[in-house]
């Protein structure tokens, strides 16, 4: 059982989302996963420039550090996601790595694992909970849950957040052993299933790989 931790914070090892993605990572040790945390922010990511190719090959033009990482991501049973709030959303960062995994999103590769999020903020760290949560959902993988700091309480509140994220570590191993199945996640994930295959079909001609890939599935 894998589970990688990815936190897109800045600031480094000064980092309060870094500590609660830490945290979660060491309660799914604790439950015998194998854990590895990656900081985003130490990668050389290129911005996705909406060429389309991915969708065509199945590869990306850029050559950077994107691949190895998307390699660990799906070579994962488990992943925290983790982001401070910046200006009501993850930092660049993270949003630089979600805009290049469009080929993923469109063959919801990430179906069949299990994740979770953790953020810190003023009071307001779950609008980036909630959107890193709906778009695991979006690729295809079940939510857990998530945690987070509202850093504006004090310090009593970053120790707080930092328990839950390893109760959460916790939960997120127990769900990849049992592979549970949240009952209320599924109707959005066959929903966005349903229509991913539908666009796919609609650029069946300039979309190859895609096209290729969901009749390999034979569009299940």
């Amino acid at each position: 059982m894998k589970i990688l931790g990815i936190c897109a914070s800045p600031r480094g090892r000064e980092s309060s989302t870094l500590r609660l993605v830490q945290a979660a990572l060491d309660g799914a040790k604790a439950s015998g996963a194998e854990v590895e945390l990656v900081d985003v922010c130490k990668l050389d990511i290129k911005f996705c420039n909406a060429c389309q190719v991915c969708f065509k090959k199945g590869e990306c033009v850029h050559k950077d550090d994107y691949q190895d990482l998307f390699d660990k991501i799906m070579a994962s049973d488990g992943l925290v996601w983790g982001s401070p709030n910046y200006f009501h959303t993850v930092t660049a960062q993270m949003k630089t790595l979600i805009d290049r995994m469009a080929d993923a999103v469109h063959c919801q590769l990430l179906t069949g694992k299990y994740c979770c999020s953790v953020s810190s903020g003023g009071s307001n760290y779950d609008q980036v909970t909630t959107y890193l949560d709906g778009l695991m959902l979006n690729f295809g993988a079940s939510v857990t849950g998530s945690v987070g700091a509202a850093l504006s309480q004090g310090p009593k509140a970053q120790e707080e957040a930092e328990k839950k994220a390893i109760v959460l570590g916790k939960s997120l191993a127990e769900d990849i052993k049992a592979k549970r199945d949240y009952v209320e996640q599924r109707k959005m994930q066959k929903e966005t299933r349903e229509y991913f295959k539908k666009l796919v079909k609609m650029n069946k001609e300039s979309w190859e790989h895609e096209y290729e890939y969901w009749n390999r599935l034979n569009w299940n």
